[in-house]
C-alpha cells in the first residue's frame, strides 16, 4: 500500500485534477491520497477567518470567491449533480457557521474555518474520480486523526490515531481512499490543524500507522532542488537525501517538505520520494535511510519573515542558563519560533519568526527586564555543504546582522 499526496497545485484546476487521476492509472494496487486545499484556497480561507473574527464587512465577498472558484472546478470536470452531495453538506455547514457569533479564541475560530479547503477539495476529487470510474471512497480525517487542543499547530495523540486510523483505512472493498492534509480534531471532535503545509505530515502520520511501502509528495517541481526557483536561478536535483538530511533542511525552512514529516517515515524506514506531477514518469528525489557520507553540492534555503531581537539584562548581569531559560519560556508561551541564537556576556540575540499581529507587545513586555534593540523584515539564509563561492554569493550586497558557522552549514540573517 502506498501514500500519495497531493499539494494544491496539482489539484488547482479541472485539467490538473485530470493529471492526477492518469496519475493514479499508472499505479495500480492500494493507495490513499492525502490531498491539500485547492491552489490559494487556504489563503482565502485565513482571510475569511480574520474577516469573520473581526466583523468587518469582507466576509461575504470572500466567501463567495471562494465558492465562485470550486463551482467553476466542478463545472469544468463535468461533475453531475447528483455527486456533489457531500460538497453541497461542507458548503452547508459552511454557511451555518458564518451565521454564528465568533468566539474570542482565533486560534480556535482559524481552525474551524480553514479546514474546509481540504474537505472541499477531496470531496470533489473522489466526486469525479468515482463518476470517471476510479472507484474510491472519501474519509473525513478528522474521525481517525485525534490531536491536543494547541489550536494551529496540534500535537498528534498517536495512541488514540492508531487505533481509529486502522479502523478507517480497512481496504474492505475498495483499494482508494481520498482524505485530506494538514487537520485533525480533538477528543471532543472540535477540529484542529498541524500547522500550515501540514498535509505532508498527516501523509506521514498515515504511512506509519497504516505500515505503507512509500510516500510519495507530488509537486510541481522536479524534486528536493538545491534552492527555491522563485528565489534562486539554475538549480540543481538532488537526487537522493538521507532523512537526517532531510530534517536538516526542512528544519532550516525548505519549503519542499513540512518539517515534522520526516520522523514517522524513519522510525518505520519508510521511504519518501518527491516527484513532479507534470512529468510523473520521471524518478524525483528519494529521501530514505543512507549509510555513506553524502557530498551534496551547495544548498541554499531562504526563510522569510524574520525578526532579530537583542536581549541586554538591565542590571548588566551575565547571560547564564537561567535567564536562557527564562526567554525560552517566554517565547515558548507566546507561540514565537526562535530559529537562532547567539550570546555574549551580557547579551542574547534571537532570530524569530515574526509574529502575525507584530513584535510590539511581545517588546513591551521584554523591556520590562531587558534593553531591547530589534529588527524586523529579514530573511534567515542557511547555506548546507558551503563553499567559499557559495558564501561570497549569498552575502553579496546584503548586510549580515549574525553568523553562524559548523562544519556543514552557515546561517546567517540578513537585510
Amino acid at each position: 500500500m502506498k501514500i500519495f499526496k497531493f499539494g494544491g497545485a496539482s489539484v488547482s484546476s479541472a485539467p490538473a485534477i485530470k493529471n492526477v487521476a492518469a496519475i493514479l492509472e499508472m499505479y495500480p494496487g492500494k493507495k490513499v491520497m492525502v490531498i491539500s486545499a485547492m491552489g490559494s484556497t487556504t489563503n482565502e480561507l485565513e482571510l475569511l477567518a480574520r474577516s469573520y473574527y473581526k466583523k468587518d464587512h469582507k466576509t461575504d465577498g470572500i466567501l463567495q470567491r471562494i465558492k465562485d472558484y470550486h463551482s467553476r472546478v466542478i463545472e469544468e470536470l463535468g461533475v453531475e449533480a447528483g455527486n456533489l452531495t457531500q460538497v453541497n453538506h461542507l458548503f452547508s455547514i459552511l454557511d451555518e457557521r458564518l451565521k454564528k457569533m465568533p468566539s474570542l479564541h482565533f486560534d480556535y475560530e482559524y481552525d474551524q474555518l480553514v479546514c474546509f479547503g481540504e474537505l472541499l477539495s477531496t470531496a470533489i476529487v473522489s466526486a469525479y474520480l468515482n463518476q470517471t470510474g476510479t472507484k474510491n471512497k472519501w474519509i473525513d480525517v478528522r474521525d481517525s486523526l485525534r490531536t491536543d487542543d494547541t489550536y494551529r499547530e496540534a500535537t498528534v495523540d498517536w495512541k488514540w490515531s492508531a487505533m481509529l486510523v486502522n479502523n478507517s483505512f480497512t481496504f474492505n472493498g475498495v483499494d482508494l481512499y481520498v482524505t485530506q492534509g494538514f487537520i485533525g480534531s480533538t477528543t471532543t471532535n472540535q477540529t484542529t490543524t498541524l500547522g500550515r503545509e501540514g498535509s505532508d505530515f498527516t501523509a506521514a502520520i498515515l504511512a506509519n500507522l497504516l505500515n505503507a511501502e512509500s510516500v510519495t509528495i507530488w509537486k510541481n517541481v522536479p524534486g528536493v532542488l538545491n534552492a527555491d526557483p522563485t528565489d534562486f536561478a539554475d538549480t540543481e536535483k538532488l537526487e537522493e537525501l538521507s532523512y537526517k538530511e532531510a530534517i536538516e533542511l526542512a528544519y532550516s525552512g525548505a519549503k519542499v517538505i513540512h518539517p515534522k514529516t520526516i520522523k514517522p517515515l524513519r522510525n518505520k524506514n519508510i521511504p519518501l520520494f518527491v516527484r513532479p506531477f507534470d512529468f510523473p514518469e520521471q524518478a524525483g528525489t528519494v529521501i530514505k535511510e543512507i549509510d555513506y557520507q553524502l557530498d551534496l553540492v551547495p544548498v541554499y534555503i531562504l526563510k522569510k519573515k524574520q525578526a532579530l531581537i537583542t536581549l541586554s539584562p538591565d542590571d548588566f548581569s551575565f547571560v547564564g542558563i537561567d535567564l536562557l531559560s527564562e526567554v525560552f519560556s517566554f517565547f515558548k508561551s507566546n507561540r514565537i519560533k526562535v530559529n537562532l541564537i547567539q550570546q555574549s556576556a551580557i547579551d542574547l540575540s534571537l532570530c524569530v519568526d515574526e509574529p502575525e499581529v507584530g513584535l510590539e507587545s511581545v517588546v513591551m513586555e521584554l523591556r520590562k527586564q531587558f534593553d531591547v534593540r530589534y529588527n524586523t523584515g529579514l530573511v534567515l539564509a542557511t547555506i548546507r555543504f558551503y563553499n567559499d563561492e557559495s558564501l561570497a554569493k549569498m552575502g553579496r550586497g546584503r548586510e549580515i546582522l549574525m553568523e553562524q558557522k559548523s562544519r556543514r552549514t552557515v546561517r546567517m540573517v540578513l537585510k
